[in-house]
């Protein structure tokens, strides 16, 4: 049997058993395009025991990492790249060598599980991306690609976002799914949620992020045991980043001015050695270690009070934060407008493109280059499109947030 023969029966296989668990109600991975869903981490017990029970499972392991390891480097973009994540819905020892043998993207600069979205981007270049506006829906989409002309059908869904508005705030509920953007189910994956003037935004993590004091927003907490916590279900909202745009009170001429402090990523992670919080899969800080204190239901135990004017008391922020910046644009005198280098990703004169680069202060060891590195880029290239670059030490769920925090409106800042 050939190898491509092979790939194509797993992926038949996979397909099948998909749509039997579907009629079952349990959610399983999802492997068509726009959506990159591997089987649960603890399955019940009944399906594993099925799973466990294929043909495929009593392959050598010499044999299984082999095949794995081809297929894994054969295929770099999508949607062919989507047969490693139909290798990883074969069983559970199939899905154990597949996270062996896929790194992170800061290793190979590559998307492959959802846990990769809230995982730092490449160093050395960035991840190239598009986002699609649906006015009508006030839905946003990220999409993996280079422009939806150039991609065609290779576009991946990676994020999307729909945009509420309430009173007093705005929300931007982000999810792994275009259709459903509800808090009760694995989909979601956080929000952004800006003040009544859009001047402020906190961006807020389904999940508690690895090795950063951050807690739960809202000033009223209802602690329950540790161990009545669903690991799969959302716990919170968890405070990760706020992004502040100045103030342009006189109406002066120039572009927004915006500052961002990721609270989860430390400025050390730019220094020569230096690493970002990479988190391996999701809820994994939930331990025994973790202080039960720290855990509060996610449903309807936001404090309705929250002032985005200044942080909730609630945070424990960290020593040094990384803080991102806008790279100041210059004024053209031919074309009469400020300009940014951003190297043929943008071509459409736009308020809302901009490029962030890192706030070092003089006494951080940093050095030259990372300070000039253009860590995301963001700009229009035609009617409701628009790019996005990430690098690391951001994660796309990082600067997906950030960039939707450009499409609120902003009357005090322009």
């Amino acid at each position: 049997m050939s190898f491509k023969s092979m790939i194509r029966e797993l992926r038949g296989i996979s397909n099948g058993r998909e749509s039997n668990l579907r009629k079952q109600g349990d959610k399983k991975c999802v492997l068509g395009r726009g959506r990159s869903h591997i089987a649960p981490e603890c399955p019940p017990s009944s399906v594993s025991t099925s799973v466990q029970q294929s043909q495929w499972a009593n392959l050598p392991s010499e044999l299984l990492l082999d095949i794995i390891r081809r297929v894994e480097s054969s295929d770099t973009s999508w949607p062919a790249r989507r047969d490693v994540v139909v290798c990883a819905a074969v069983c559970r020892s199939w899905r154990e060598v597949t996270k062996e043998v896929v790194r992170t993207p800061e290793q190979c600069g590559l998307l492959t599980f959802p846990m990769s979205l809230k995982q730092p981007g490449p160093r050395d270049y960035p991840i190239q991306c598009f986002i699609r506006r649906e006015r009508g829906t006030s839905t946003f989409r990220l999409y993996l690609g280079l422009t939806p002309a150039l991609s065609g059908n290779g576009s991946k869904l990676l994020l999307a976002a729909k945009k509420i508005r309430r009173a007093m705030k705005t929300d931007f509920v982000i999810s792994f799914s275009a259709d459903d953007y509800s808090r009760a189910n694995d989909n979601y994956v956080g929000k952004l949620r800006s003040n009544f003037l859009g001047t402020k935004f906190i961006v807020y993590d389904s999940h508690p992020p690895c090795n950063s004091p951050v807690s739960l927003s809202g000033q009223s907490h209802k602690r329950i045991p540790l161990k009545k916590v669903l690991p799969r279900l959302p716990l919170g909202n968890y405070n990760t980043a706020s992004i502040c745009y100045e103030l342009n009170v006189l109406r002066t001429r120039g572009p927004r001015r915006m500052h961002c402090t990721m609270d989860t990523i430390p400025v050390s992670a730019l220094q020569e050695g230096g690493a970002a919080p990479t988190p391996e899969t999701f809820g994994n800080c939930l331990d025994e270690k973790s202080s039960p204190s720290s855990v509060v239901k996610g449903n309807n135990q936001e404090s309705t009070s929250t002032n985005l004017d200044q942080p909730p008391e609630s945070i424990q922020s960290m020593k040094n934060p990384l803080v991102l910046r806008n790279k100041a644009p210059r004024w053209h005198e031919q074309l009469q407008c400020w300009c940014l280098n951003f190297k043929g990703r943008v071509t459409v004169a736009s308020v809302k493109n901009f490029q962030l680069v890192a706030a070092i202060n003089p006494s951080e060891a940093i050095p030259i280059e990372e300070q000039e590195k253009v860590i995301l880029q963001f700009g229009k290239i035609g009617k409701d499109i628009f790019t996005m670059d990430y690098r690391y030490p951001l994660s796309a769920f990082q600067a997906f947030a950030i960039c939707l925090s450009s499409f609120d409106t902003k009357p005090a800042c322009e």
